[in-house]
């Protein structure tokens, strides 16, 4: 194909509602991390490199026998997951950084000695009730609940 020389109509797919090829029998579940790994399929956010993240699970869904047999429906954007902790743990100081997957629901600042994949990129950082869901103003300082992070993914 040669370069432009005129305008062009260049399609574009609208939202931000994707969906892909789910990884040989993987069980992803709602809500959960999704990554792509170095084959193109979709799987769960896991400790493990090669990999890298493309939104969340919109549904449960496991993987058939064979990769490509299942379609999993999965959204970008940013999101609040769990934060990792001690030295590893997000901060306002890494807002705007690469993040990285620990597991399906939970992201660190570091990749953990070469071992992890990228999330996205640290968006925010606090904590949050378990049972509001809302972010405290106050970065660094448990409220009553569980250590979140938001960050974007896809």
């Amino acid at each position: 194909m040669t370069a432009l020389a005129a305008d062009r109509n260049t399609p574009r797919r609208q939202g931000d509602l994707l969906n892909g090829l789910l990884a040989a029998s993987v069980a992803v579940f709602g809500g959960a991390i999704v990554m792509r790994n170095d084959a193109g399929y979709l799987t769960k956010g896991a400790t493990a490199t090669g990999l890298v993240g493309v939104g969340v699970a919109q549904e449960r869904k496991t993987g058939g026998a064979s990769a490509g047999d299942e379609t999993l429906n999965y959204r970008k954007g940013i999101f609040r997951f769990a934060n990792s902790a001690s030295t590893d743990e997000i901060t306002i100081a890494e807002i705007g950084k690469l993040c990285f997957v620990v597991d399906d629901q939970t992201v660190a600042k570091t990749d953990g000695s070469a071992a992890r994949s990228p999330a996205g990129f640290a968006r925010s950082s606090g904590a949050s009730s378990t049972s509001a869901g809302r972010a405290c103003p106050v970065a660094g300082r448990a409220v009553a609940g569980v250590r979140r992070c938001g960050c974007r993914v896809g």
